[in-house]
């Protein structure tokens, strides 16, 4: 018995042992971060990849000026336009280019300075051009986060220094960032690792180094901001692109901002995949009866539709489609086809049909107003 009760203790110690040291399975899309704010998202689709607090209210310091630079170039036709510099555009607060009273330089060489050296007196310069005032200029950053879908930002000056009202959330900025990004001339601007502004009528030649280091040290790397204030933290807008796909990710308050956006960009071409759920070329029928007839019903989408999938995802998709049968002609839309991954709804896209559709006016009839059917697309397809 003695032998027993040395045995058994011995047993209950290995077994603890084992559920410690095993490693654990974990998915491989889970991923860390130290940011008090954060949030990756797929450039296209805007499908959300990874996200933590990715709806908190936090001040983002400089990385505002991405909204600035989208608002600038939205509403400023003659970026060769000079600017005469005033005393409200002299002296602001933290980093600068040190723009002098009376200067005249191009919109475009305030852009650069603004988005490579992050000046503070190159976004209040821009925001009295095209606003007219500082305040003016914030009311059309914040009409345009509203038309993007950034519904939890609040901009107050277009330079990011701390204000209680100035705020966004790390799903709002990469929302914004995403859209800034369709614009060849920001995409140009913030992937731009050094330019040069020529000598003005008050300053001699400026060097600009653009304060991204993944532009140098991330394969794909397009841009696009940085940030710091002592409330903000180290913040962090980035995006990469590989094999025509566009990955932004945003960093609010974080630390090792550059490690942390480098491995989470990596990560999203690893673990999500582009998957085409919608072939516009492919014929989409389904069987129908008019006065006891049967036929097909021959319809067709005018856009294929990809989607960033994990792997885990690809056989929960189904589509559901909805068409009412009514007098039409070919190409008229006649429904709509939902696409849900699981429970979830990810896109609707309107449905066409290939051939006429006669009114059913016979009562005596087996008549159907409208059809519903699902289809359910695995792995293979």
């Amino acid at each position: 018995m003695k032998k027993v009760k040395f045995i058994l203790p011995l047993l209950l110690v290995l077994v603890l042992t084992l559920m410690i040291f095993v490693p654990q399975e974990i998915d491989s899309y889970a991923v860390q971060s130290s940011a008090s704010g954060m949030c990756v998202i797929d450039q296209k689709t805007k499908r959300i990849l990874y996200s933590k607090n990715e709806n908190l209210a936090l001040p983002m310091a400089s990385t505002t000026k991405v909204m600035t630079a989208i608002t600038v170039l939205q509403n400023c036709d003659d970026l060769d336009e000079l600017i005469q510099v005033d005393d409200a555009s002299i002296g602001i607060e933290g980093t600068s280019i040190y723009l002098r009273k009376g200067e005249l330089i191009t919109v475009k060489d305030l852009l650069y300075g603004l988005m490579l050296r992050s000046g503070n007196d190159a976004a209040t310069a821009l925001a009295i051009h095209v606003g007219g005032s500082v305040s003016g200029f914030a009311d059309m950053m914040n009409e345009l986060a509203s038309k993007i879908g950034a519904v939890n930002s609040h901009f107050m000056n277009p330079h990011g220094l701390d204000h209680k009202e100035h705020y966004t959330t790390a799903y709002d900025l990469a929302l914004i960032a995403g859209y800034a990004l369709n614009n060849p001339i920001f995409k140009e601007v913030v992937s731009t690792k050094s330019h040069v502004i020529e000598a003005t009528n008050k300053s001699d030649k400026r060097y600009l180094s653009n304060k991204n280091r993944l532009l140098s040290s991330l394969d794909g790397c397009c841009g696009v901001k940085t940030g710091f204030t002592s409330k903000a933290g180290r913040c962090l807008v980035s995006a990469c692109e590989r094999n025509d796909r566009t990955t932004v990710c945003v960093v609010l308050n974080c630390g090792p901002m550059f490690e942390e956006s480098a491995s989470m960009l990596n990560s999203s071409f690893v673990d999500y995949e582009y998957v085409q759920l919608i072939d516009k070329n492919r014929e989409i029928y389904n069987e129908y009866i008019i006065d006891k007839t049967e036929g097909k019903l021959h319809l067709y989408t005018d856009e294929d539709f990809y989607y960033p999938m994990l792997k885990s995802e690809k056989n929960k998709v189904s589509l559901k489609y909805n068409v009412s049968l009514d007098d039409r002609l070919e190409d008229e839309s006649v429904g709509e086809v939902q696409i849900f991954i699981e429970n979830d709804l990810i896109k609707t896209m309107k449905l066409y049909t290939m051939n006429k559709i006669d009114k059913l006016i016979d009562s005596k009839t087996l008549q159907i107003n409208e059809i519903l059917w699902e289809e359910n697309l695995n792995e293979d397809q």
